[in-house]
C-alpha cells in the first residue's frame, strides 16, 4: 500500500477507537514506508510498538525508537549464538540483536521481547540473559506450526486462540487478518472497503468464529498476573495476563 492509503487507515482506526497499533513483519523496518507511517501514528496520537529483529538498525532509526509513544519488540530465541541464527537462518544475527537491545536499553527505550520454547527445553537461560540486558518484560510461546515454522499450513488449530478479538492485521498489499500468523484468513482488503465495513461484517465474524479455543492450557501461578504474566497467546499478540484494557490491533 502507498504511504497515503496507510495513513486513511490509521485515521479511520483512530475513529473506531484504536489506541495502539503494531508494525510487524517480516520486518517492517525493510518497508519504504516505515518512518512516514510511524510518524504518521505517533502524530494522530496512537501508541506505537515495533516488532523488530533488531539485526540492521540504521542511526536516525534511533530517534524514531524515543518518541513518545514509541517501544519496541524482538525475538530472542536464544542465550545461545549458534541456536538464534540457526532459528532466524542469518549468521551474526545474535550479536547484533544483543548490541542493539543494549543500545536500546541506553538510551531508555522500552523494549520487549518474545522467546520460543525450543526442543532444549524452558528459556530460561535466555530470560536471565535478557534481565542482564535490561529487559524484564519477557514472554514466552511455543513453536507454532504455521507463518515461517510452515508456510503452507493453514491449521487455525496452531493459532492461539485469541485472534480478531479486539484486534486485527492488516497486510502491506491491505488485506485484514484476524492475525499476522493467519494470512490464508482475508476478510477483505483496506483498498476495496472501508475497515469498518470489514469487521463489522459477516466474512470476519465467520472467520473469527471459526479459531478454535485451545483448551486445558497450563497455567503456572508465579506468572499468572498483570505485572508479570503472560496471557497465554501467541506473540507478537503476548496479551499481559488479566489485562482487559488489551485491544489494540495488530498492523503490519
Amino acid at each position: 500500500m502507498s504511504e497515503t492509503a496507510w495513513f486513511g487507515v490509521l485515521d479511520e482506526a483512530t475513529t473506531l477507537g484504536v489506541r495502539a497499533v503494531q508494525l510487524i513483519g517480516g520486518e517492517p523496518t525493510l518497508s519504504p514506508a516505515f518512518e512516514p507511517v510511524l510518524r504518521y501514528a505517533v502524530g494522530v496520537g496512537l501508541k506505537v510498538e515495533v516488532y523488530t529483529n533488531l539485526f540492521h538498525v540504521k542511526e536516525r532509526w534511533w530517534e524514531l525508537f524515543g518518541l513518545d509513544g514509541v517501544s519496541l519488540a524482538t525475538s530472542y530465541y536464544s542465550e545461545r549464538p549458534e541456536e538464534h541464527d540457526g532459528m532466524t537462518t542469518r549468521t551474526g544475527s545474535h550479536a547484533r540483536t544483543t548490541a542493539n537491545i543494549r543500545k536500546a536499553r541506553a538510551r531508555g527505550i522500552r523494549l520487549r521481547a518474545g522467546m520460543v520454547e525450543l526442543p532444549t527445553g524452558e528459556p530460561t537461560e535466555g530470560r536471565n540473559k535478557l534481565a542482564l540486558l535490561g529487559v524484564t518484560d519477557v514472554r514466552s510461546d511455543r513453536l507454532r506450526a504455521i507463518g515461517r515454522t510452515a508456510p503452507s499450513s493453514r491449521n487455525a488449530s496452531e493459532l492461539c486462540g485469541a485472534c480478531g478479538k479486539g484486534k486485527a492485521a492488516i497486510s502491506p498489499t491491505g488485506d485484514v487478518w484476524p492475525c499476522v500468523m493467519a494470512r490464508w484468513m482475508a476478510a477483505g482488503n483496506v483498498l476495496e472497503q472501508p475497515l469498518r465495513r470489514i469487521l463489522r461484517g459477516a466474512r470476519w465474524r465467520e472467520l473469527v468464529n471459526g479459531i478454535p479455543i485451545p483448551m486445558g492450557k497450563r497455567c503456572d501461578p508465579e506468572l499468572c498476573d498483570p505485572v508479570r504474566g503472560d496471557g497465554n497467546d501467541c506473540d507478537p499478540a503476548s496479551t499481559p495476563a488479566c489485562d482487559p484494557k488489551f485491544c489494540d490491533p495488530d498492523t503490519e
